[in-house]
């Protein structure tokens, strides 16, 4: 009977799920109209809006700004200026290619159908702003729920997956998920994802993986838990099944997955070379086309923005250091709390997880449903008998299972948390040392297991007072995001 009734738990945990995203999103919009209508911003040059550099053909007048469309139009700041003018226009110019063309493609198809009867009401830049606005909220709703999904795969416990999500929906980082950005969308292909790849879907997983990189640059890291799966499951065919043929054939398919990932963010950049390269005399071409591997991407991070190693290690960025502090610090503790916990696993790279974890639900270290149905196999089956190990072994296989019960191998510290830290660690060296270290507060916040850290925390009696304090960090950076970021000043 209660294994009857968990499905019916889980849904209504989603449901309640579901009313604090829209709560939370709510709460956000509230908060940033609140704000500008109280405060002057301190830039309101977002507002011009001139006309499209290649385009020739004259636009219809857009009609007198109203209440809403002057609404909509003060929420155009930062980066969603760019997006905004991306949907409009295309890519004029050599810095819009630093914004991937996912989260303008959905507003701009969005405005040409869905809201297209508003044009002549609020104006087409009114309904793109209206359409962004939309997709970044519904997009961040659903990212909450496969978060929820995700980590009851991971963690196995419904209490903490719910904990953790719901935090998702109060991160620190939630003005951005609300407004015109590309965070949301990011999220959602990322963690929806994770999920179809933990359900065993992994050819599903590899397209949502290659749309999280249409959304954001870092979307190509998620080729790393193709990367590690694949690296396991070849282990396993090579070592253990002793099956020369499959492994090849479990390298090479994660090989090409690796790539479908990686390709669209490529293809983008090959986009971006032909429009501003190709046919330009050699005395006109731009540095970076000149270059043996051109990429447009890394320049203009480099050029515009001032990107690269150690290039934000300068005593006025103190303030932002400390801006970027908690996130950082938040990552930290939980990549040390699970290497101290699991100090053997972390170092072998997930290769001394127990048997049991090895086959757990969310197909990471085993073959189970990987690439050949005989891969699994009945128990009278005569090649199971054959590659049966010695009783030594099984008496390992026991001591592993037992020790497998122990609390360090559950939930948060549990062999599947493993490659969420470690891609979290990479994210956290490349916001701390590479990027503007104040973007460390949105680039972290589509992570998992800072949630299941955090989650971890809450309900361990002795770690609660750091729960108070992270909700605490997360309702304050709400607060000062909804209002600095509103109103023109820099946040993150």
């Amino acid at each position: 009977m209660a294994k009857a009734m968990e499905p019916n738990s889980k849904s209504r945990k989603e449901l309640v799920l579901i009313k604090y995203a829209v709560f939370s999103r709510l709460l956000v919009l509230f908060l940033t109209i609140s704000w500008r209508s109280f405060l002057q911003p301190y830039d309101t040059s977002a507002a011009l809006n001139p006309p499209c550099l290649h385009h020739e053909e004259v636009t219809e007048e857009s009609p007198p700004l109203n209440a809403v469309s002057k609404t909509l139009e003060n929420g155009v700041v930062w980066d969603s200026v760019y997006f905004v003018r991306i949907s409009q226009c295309g890519y004029e110019y050599e810095q819009t290619y630093a914004f991937l063309p996912l989260l303008p493609f959905f507003i701009s198809l969005l405005s040409r159908t869905v809201f297209a009867p508003l044009v002549p009401l609020i104006g087409l830049r009114g309904v793109m702003v209206l359409s962004g606005y939309v997709v970044s909220n519904l997009a961040f709703v659903f990212a909450a729920i496969y978060l929820f999904r995700v980590s009851v795969i991971v963690l196995k416990d419904a209490e903490a997956s719910f904990r953790a999500s719901v935090m998702f929906c109060f991160n620190p980082a939630s003005i951005f998920y609300s407004s015109v950005y590309s965070e949301s969308l990011y999220a959602l292909f990322s963690i929806g994802g994770l999920y179809h790849l933990l359900s065993g879907a992994s050819n599903v997983a590899v397209l949502w993986f290659a749309l999280s990189g249409c959304a954001r640059s870092n979307g190509i890291l998620n080729a790393g838990y193709i990367c590690f799966q694949t690296m396991h499951r070849a282990y396993e065919a090579l070592y253990l099944k002793r099956r020369v043929c499959l492994c090849v054939q479990v390298l090479v398919t994660g090989l090409l997955r690796c790539i479908c990932i990686c390709l669209p963010f490529v293809a983008f950049q090959a986009y971006g070379y032909y429009n501003i390269c190709h046919g330009h005399k050699l005395e006109e071409l731009r540095p970076w086309c000149k270059a043996k591997v051109p990429l447009l991407y890394n320049f203009i991070q480099s050029h515009y923005w001032g990107v690269g190693f150690l290039r934000y290690f300068r005593f006025k960025q103190l303030p932002n250091f400390l801006l970027a502090s908690p996130i950082l610090s938040l990552a930290v503790c939980s990549i040390v709390s699970y290497m101290k916990t699991r100090h053997e696993l972390f170092i072998s790279l997930g290769f001394q997880a127990t048997e049991k974890e090895k086959r757990s639900s969310a197909r990471l270290y085993s073959l189970k449903d990987a690439l050949e149905p005989d891969v699994i196999t009945s128990s009278n089956d005569n090649r199971d008998i054959r590659q049966r190990k010695p009783r030594r072994k099984d008496v390992t296989v026991i001591n592993a299972a037992a020790k497998s019960n122990s609390p360090e191998t559950t939930g948060y510290f549990s062999a599947d948390v493993f490659p969420f830290v470690v891609h979290l660690g990479l994210m956290t060296a490349t916001a701390f040392f590479i990027m503007h270290v104040q973007v460390a507060t949105r680039f972290l916040s589509a992570s998992p297991s800072l949630y299941w850290f955090a989650s971890h925390l809450i309900a361990s009696p002795r770690h609660r007072k750091w729960g108070y304090l992270i909700w605490s960090y997360c309702a304050a950076y709400i607060l000062l995001g909804t209002l600095l970021f509103s109103n023109f000043y820099p946040f993150t």
